[in-house]
């Protein structure tokens, strides 16, 4: 038997989501991490990217005034790194000195990533639609940045474990399994 559910979670169907930090400037160059979990490839030829980012988000101006953005993909070790750049906002604190992160700078962008995270998509501004009450921001990834080890024949390695959120400020893993079919 089937029952009707509240159509105000639906988003919460598509979880988990792999958590991500993106990093963004503001006009005197200051890095800024929201975290984001609304977020997808879109295409494959020009390299695209997208991250839904609601207007009332500090990030949100800074994105589309830089018109660039880095995405780090974080590991499960740093959860809650992860909760508090998306728990406090970049108009009030600075994120990276409070959650202990650190910066390394980008090669094709002048947005800083953060050196903890296992991956890095350097993204130029493709293109913005709003979509209801968030924008998606569509970048165009420059360049990809990775840790050595992160990665074998463009797979994650056994040794990563991503962080995802499931919704309701809870995170957690998805166990290493590979079966090839």
């Amino acid at each position: 038997m089937k029952t009707h559910m509240d159509l105000s979670k639906f988003y919460h169907y598509a979880f988990p989501m792999q958590a991500i930090i993106v990093t963004c400037n503001d006009e005197k160059g200051q890095t800024n991490p929201i975290t984001i979990a609304w977020h997808s490839p879109i295409s494959k030829n020009p390299p695209l990217y997208s991250i839904s980012v609601a207007p009332s988000r500090y990030s949100h101006n800074l994105i589309e005034k830089s018109k660039e953005f880095v995405i780090n993909f974080i590991p499960f070790s740093l959860v809650e790194k992860v909760h508090f750049c998306g728990s406090y906002s970049g108009r009030k604190i600075d994120k990276i000195n409070q959650s202990g992160l650190t910066l390394d700078d980008s090669e094709k962008v002048k947005t800083k990533y953060i050196k903890e995270c296992f991956a890095h998509f350097e993204c130029k501004l493709h293109n913005m639609i709003v979509l209801g009450d968030h924008t998606l921001f569509v970048g165009e990834i420059v360049n990809i940045l990775a840790d050595e080890d992160a990665f074998i024949d463009d797979k994650l390695s056994k040794k990563m474990t991503p962080c995802y959120y499931i919704g309701d400020c809870v995170y957690t893993t998805i166990k290493n399994i590979r079966k090839k079919i």
